[in-house]
């Protein structure tokens, strides 16, 4: 079929692609990183902008250093605590028995009433 779309490829509001309608874009500068896996990557900042001291690697998730030699070390993650584990850490043994019987009591006193 001859003539097609003629916008076809493009999408709506695009408008002319190209440096001149867009204007200049910022000077900018590549740093690398390197995680405890081994992983480069290298992310570009604005000349004037700030760079951190670590970058997450975004193939692993672990931070990344500037020094090759002597990456961070990953972070330690703490297992699963449930809330029972929570409230044993406030409370002790005690405490508990002493809350449970107080709740009991209670719980009897309004039983009677009814």
């Amino acid at each position: 079929m001859v003539g097609g779309n003629a916008i076809r490829g493009t999408r709506i509001g695009a408008g002319p692609s190209g440096e001149s309608e867009r204007g200049e874009t910022a000077p900018r500068r590549r740093v690398s990183y390197w995680c405890a896996n081994g992983h480069e990557s290298r992310p570009s900042f604005a000349m004037e902008a700030e760079v951190p001291e670590e970058w997450d690697c975004p193939r692993c998730g672990l931070p990344a250093g500037q020094d090759q030699d002597n990456p961070p070390a990953a972070p330690r993650t703490e297992p699963y605590k449930t809330h029972l584990a929570y409230v044993k850490e406030r409370r002790s043994d005690a405490d508990g028995e002493a809350i449970l019987r107080d709740a009991l009591e209670r719980l009897r006193q309004r039983r009677q009433q009814v």
